[in-house]
């Protein structure tokens, strides 16, 4: 592998031929794939992770995980329930999102094994003043003990600027539709 990453979350509406083919080159170059998926498209993604041996998860949904064979659930920042019974009695993996350390104390409680701290970088859904940057990412997460996670505008341009913290996943949905993706086999 040719950088410190070590896992790849790649977060899925719905599958398309650019995103197939980006998956099966970051597959062929031997990154450690895992696919997120809401449950609306989870039988087409389900079929194509089992196919393709990709570990996926299901967003904030245990019973869908549970039927469709998951390897576990994602927790989003909005998801604030402790209580969950049914992912232990499943065996389920657990990761989840937070934003800030309030949330990160959720996570927790939650059993979470890894926590996607977001956004790293600017990206439509956050304004200019929310984006976190690679500083600020590393003091809010510096007492963290989980693996972490960056996510959050994370595109082939700034990907460099991960380096310059200590996480040991990353997290994307936007870089996973590129044809820039295509030109560049492996991730830097």
């Amino acid at each position: 592998m040719k950088n410190k990453f070590l896992i790849y979350y790649i977060f899925i509406e719905e599958l398309n031929e650019i995103i197939i083919k980006n998956i099966l080159i970051l597959k062929n170059e031997k990154y450690r794939l895992n696919i997120i998926t809401s449950d609306k498209n989870i039988y087409q993604v389900s079929r194509f992770a089992k196919i393709y041996k990709i570990p996926f998860y299901v967003i904030d949904n245990t019973k869908a995980a549970i039927k469709n064979y998951a390897s576990g659930v994602f927790l989003s920042s909005k998801n604030k329930r402790i209580s969950n019974n049914l992912i232990n009695l499943a065996k389920l993996n657990v990761i989840g999102s937070a934003h800030s350390q309030h949330e990160y104390y959720i996570k927790k409680k939650q059993n979470c094994d890894t926590i996607m701290l977001s956004p790293i970088f600017f990206n439509k859904k956050y304004s200019l003043n929310q984006i976190l940057g690679p500083i600020k990412f590393n003091l809010i997460s510096l007492s963290w003990n989980c693996r972490i996670c960056a996510l959050g505008g994370i595109k082939l341009n700034n990907l460099k600027m991960i380096n310059l913290t200590k996480v040991k996943a990353i997290s994307f949905m936007s870089l996973i539709n590129s044809e820039d993706l295509n030109k560049k086999a492996h991730l830097q």
